[in-house]
């Protein structure tokens, strides 16, 4: 299978869950006999290509068009590198951004999507996928049985890639700004509370349930927490829709699907909703005042209390260790 990776990035440099994808395409095109090229999309892309270029040969779409991130704008862009390329599968990492893009791009070029992919396995030169559905509480074997076919991947389900033992070489692509659709224009893009990272990048992720009153507590308590451990702060959408955080903070099945290598649940019950955005975190751990809340069933090690008390407590030890 001839595989075509949409590689997500930051401006300077490949996000984690773009690597994530990549294991997977490597891992089917060794399978299958095939083979791999990765795409960014973009304006002003030195930097990007440069990283890049360290796990794969990339074809690059520099072109001030491209320069927002607008789904409409890069699927017909994606969509060309597709079909001029002959590429059998477009992979991408399972964010929203790359879920939009990519589902349009499979609508432009008629093919077959399977989105969250957490496995897949080969036979007889087919290829099966694994993806969840039900919230996580069934896995599905799919078989996308036309082309190209178009796959999302949960970065929690694959490695990271290493770099190649040998840099790849950039192929320029060039688009047809004038073709491609307009309309929309971006003014702006919400900045990151405090700097900290996003919830899908950090190895660390402390998350606020419904115990939290207001906006001023969420932040003296579970964003001090967070930037303790260098790590991102999240939400449950209880807090979303009561207008405590915004939207970009919420973990879930209707938010952001994270595998942090820590995830502190604080006040948050564990709605099944809430534990499909969640449960693949390496370790887990919550504190609740409900000994029956679900979260515990899942979780690795928990604390049965009232946040308020125990959540100071935690940050001043945290501050008294160095930490």
């Amino acid at each position: 299978m001839k595989i075509l990776v949409h590689l997500e990035h930051d401006g300077a440099g490949l996000r984690q869950g773009s690597l994530s994808a990549l294991s997977f395409a490597r891992e089917v095109a060794k399978e299958t006999g095939g083979s791999v090229q990765g795409i960014v999309l973009g304006a002003g892309l030195d930097a990007v290509a440069a990283d890049a270029l360290r796990y794969a040969s990339v074809l690059v779409a520099d072109d001030p068009a491209l320069g927002a991130l607008v789904a409409g704008t890069h699927a017909q862009a994606i969509a060309a590198a597709v079909e001029s390329g002959g590429f059998d599968v477009l992979v991408g990492t399972s964010t929203s951004a790359t879920k939009d893009t990519l589902g349009r791009a499979g609508g432009l070029l008629g093919g077959y999507m399977a989105s969250d992919v957490v496995g897949h396995e080969v036979r007889d030169g087919a290829l099966f996928l694994r993806r969840p559905m039900f919230a996580g509480s069934a896995i599905a074997t799919v078989k996308l049985c036309g082309g190209p076919q178009v796959i999302t991947v949960r970065d929690s389900s694959y490695e990271p890639s290493e770099p190649a033992e040998t840099p790849g070489e950039i192929t320029p692509f060039e688009v047809d700004a004038g073709a491609l659709p307009g309309g929309v224009v971006v003014t702006g893009a919400p900045a990151r509370s405090g700097g900290r990272p996003d919830v899908t990048e950090a190895q660390v992720v402390v998350s606020g349930g419904r115990a939290w009153k207001s906006s001023e507590d969420f932040e003296s308590h579970v964003g001090t927490l967070a930037d303790l451990f260098k790590g991102a702060a999240g939400s449950s959408r209880a807090l979303v829709d009561s207008g405590i955080t915004p939207n970009e903070l919420q973990v879930g099945q209707t938010g952001k699907i994270i595998a942090p290598q820590l995830y502190l649940a604080l006040g948050i019950s564990g709605a099944v909703q809430h534990l499909a955005g969640m449960r693949n975190s390496k370790v887990i751990a919550a504190v609740n005042e409900d000994k029956d809340a679900p979260i515990f069933q899942v979780s690795n090690y928990g604390i049965v209390g009232d946040v308020y008390e125990v959540v100071p407590q935690l940050i001043e030890r945290l501050k008294e260790s160095g930490a």
